[in-house]
């Protein structure tokens, strides 16, 4: 996966949609760099790649729960706990101590971890509450 926003992954959430291709965008740095193979130290990058993705995950997820309960999401517990999972596996590649030793396995681990989240929580999870919020809304 090259990271392209695809118009399947849209949910007709303008604010959701925009926070997704940020995410894509994201992603489509780390891939950038597991494709390059020029031999050069790429761990400043792979560390901001992962603190960007950390702190925009923090955002979007807050943004996103806020609205759900706002309009009382019946599964609101579920993407919480989504959520929560994310978070944590963020800051469980943030945290190895085998960053700079491991950079390009590192960089997989991060394109794994946010073609996944698209696959299972965006078009999965986040489809069921956008088709929620057309009826509620509309």
């Amino acid at each position: 996966m090259a990271f392209k926003w695809k118009d399947e992954f849209n949910l007709n959430i303008e604010e959701i949609d925009k926070q997704h291709k940020k995410l894509m965008e994201i992603g489509k740095r780390a891939y950038d760099i597991a494709i390059i193979d020029d031999g050069y130290d790429r761990y400043d990058e792979i560390m901001e790649i992962i603190d960007e993705l950390l702190e925009y995950t923090k955002y979007h997820f807050e943004y996103e729960e806020k609205m759900l309960k706002e309009y009382n999401y019946i599964h609101i517990h579920d993407q919480e706990e989504e959520h929560g999972f994310y978070i944590y596996k963020i800051k469980e590649i943030s945290s190895r101590e085998d960053i700079d030793e491991n950079q390009s396995k590192v960089v997989l681990e991060v394109i794994d971890f946010l073609s996944e989240w698209i696959s299972k929580h965006i078009m999965v999870a986040d489809r069921e509450y956008a088709v929620f919020l057309k009826r509620v809304v509309a």
